[in-house]
């Protein structure tokens, strides 16, 4: 198969939406015709122990909940398909974010019953000004919830998009009968049979067909033609082109738990979804089409088999190919490296691979030389743009519970910042290490990891900080600058990176500093 062919048969996408939408069981779903599982893990369950494909952190398998974003492909209809599955929880939200950049299209899940809830709002503002496209999963229709029309306008309005519908559902919760699959002119009846549901799809391409009383009763066929009539003048017709500009959002609806309506989607995205985008670097605008490689690292995973202590980057491939045991320049060192095993993935199952193209994402092992944003090229200098750090809104003190156990506690600390997990600190007055987050669940991971994967305990001290701001000076020996280091010297701190950070105490103090010193910037995320 050519380079071209290979670049084309390849789709990146992210799942987002809010904690319990039914993401990671929509992820499931879709490993499941890929056949790349034979039987979905209870995402919830305890009683099964096998837990979600997509969540291997120990954490996550006690809390239910996805804490770090992960990595599966599976091949469909001769499509290479990379999957990121991201957490929903607010306080994971940074690798969401920065897994958005990796990704060319997006699927938005939203539940039936909840409709747009506050974190997908916030993820479905970053794909807008990213320009990704979005195809939406209104997921859980065998429960009761809110009328199809109002969720579409809820879309509309709360999230801005344009949306279309590519299928409709018949009824729902107790009445819930099935799907009317517009794209493809059928109709999938729902029998709460997970099993059989994959199978049994009727062609039906004229809804006037006396055939759609007998399968679903007159009343639910009559109410299906008013509705689709009404869909078709209401909104506008599907367009691929719109969508891949993102400007066009096509919905389906379904059950990722029944696996309902699953099959629908992946046919529809593999048919439409982007194959690898252009992005843009420091320099110029990458086309993946380009003979030389390129890539980027958009996450750093510590201890993913706590038996070897591995850490590895994953690389988003931008262009051309990447191949095993070849010598690439890590832009940031100005050093070539070679990888003997670059890793592709699928969830804790890893394999080898020699030749990976553009859309692929590829773990390489790491002795600490990646951070987050780092490019790779086969020699040209240029960086890509757009993983930033954001400001945090927690802040703690961290403490050393066990002196016998300093060195781990350094390492430990160390390899999870540089993952991305959360930020570190010191105050330049005494060099306290303080650690700042989105959100204070971090905190538990934190301990949590450092404990199990480390053997570190640390405790945490409350530091009233309202906000953190990465401080860049005109003139780094104006008298201002000096004046400002002196008198706010109790609350300046240097990150990882040996950049000055501000921690304002409040808004108020924030703003005071601001209007004080004129020509001082302060910033609320570390790319500037």
């Amino acid at each position: 198969m050519s380079f071209i062919d290979e670049i084309n048969r390849r789709r990146t996408f992210g799942i987002v939406s809010h904690p319990d939408a039914g993401k990671t069981t929509l992820t499931e779903k879709l490993l499941l015709f890929g056949g790349a599982i034979q039987e979905a893990g209870a995402v919830k369950s305890n009683k099964i122990k096998k837990g979600a494909t997509s969540d291997f952190m120990e954490i996550e398998r006690q809390r239910g909940i996805s804490v770090a974003t992960s990595v599966l492909a599976f091949e469909y209809r001769d499509i290479k398909i990379n999957i990121l599955d991201t957490p929903g929880h607010k306080d994971f939200a940074e690798d969401t974010f920065r897994t958005l950049t990796a990704v060319d299209s997006v699927i938005v899940v939203i539940d039936v019953a909840k409709g747009v809830e506050e974190q997908t709002e916030k993820l479905v503002e970053v794909c807008r000004m990213r320009k990704i496209p979005i195809i939406v999963f209104i997921n859980k229709m065998d429960r009761e919830g809110k009328d199809a029309f109002d969720l579409l306008d809820e879309i509309e309005q709360k999230l801005h998009l344009t949306v279309t519908p590519l299928s409709f559902p018949i009824g729902m919760g107790y009445d819930f009968k099935g799907i009317y699959n517009i794209w493809e002119k059928n109709i999938n009846l729902f029998t709460g049979d997970p099993r059989r549901d994959i199978e049994e799809t009727i062609e039906i391409s004229n809804l006037e067909s006396p055939e759609l009383d007998n399968l679903i009763g007159d009343k639910a066929a009559n109410t299906l033609r008013e509705e689709i009539e009404l869909t078709k003048g209401v909104y506008p017709e599907f367009n691929e082109q719109q969508y891949k500009e993102a400007n066009l959002q096509p919905v389906f609806f379904g059950s990722a738990l029944n696996n309902f309506g699953v099959r629908e989607l992946l046919d529809c995205f593999v048919d439409i979804a982007p194959s690898p985008r252009p992005k843009e670097s420091d320099t110029r605008l990458v086309d993946p089409k380009e003979k030389g490689f390129t890539g980027f690292v958009f996450k750093i995973h510590a201890n993913m088999d706590p038996k070897h202590r591995d850490r590895l980057a994953f690389i988003k491939i931008v262009s051309g190919k990447f191949e095993r045991n070849v010598p690439y320049l890590h832009v940031r060192h100005n050093k070539k490296l070679r990888f003997s095993s670059p890793n592709a993935f699928f969830a804790e199952r890893k394999e080898i691979v020699d030749t990976s193209y553009p859309g692929d994402i590829v773990g390489l092992h790491d002795t600490g030389n990646f951070k987050i944003g780092d490019t790779l090229t086969e020699g040209e200098i240029l960086q890509y743009k757009g993983i930033p750090s954001f400001s945090p809104e927690h802040f703690r003190y961290i403490n050393n519970a066990d002196p016998m156990k300093s060195k781990q506690l350094e390492k430990g600390i160390d390899q999870l910042m540089d993952e991305g997990v959360a930020q570190l600190f010191k105050l330049e007055l005494n060099n306290r290490k303080v650690i700042g987050t989105v959100g204070a669940l971090q905190y538990e991971v934190i301990q949590y990891r450092l404990e199990h994967e480390y053997g570190a305990k640390c405790t945490y001290e409350p530091l009233n900080v309202h906000k953190a701001c990465w401080v860049e000076a005109e003139d780094e020996k104006s008298e201002e600058f000096k004046e400002f280091k002196r008198v706010k010297s109790k609350f300046l701190a240097k990150d990882k990176r040996g950049q000055l950070v501000f921690f304002a105490d409040s808004m108020f103090s924030l703003q005071m500093t601001q209007q004080k010193y004129k020509t001082i910037k302060f910033h609320f995320t570390s790319e500037f």
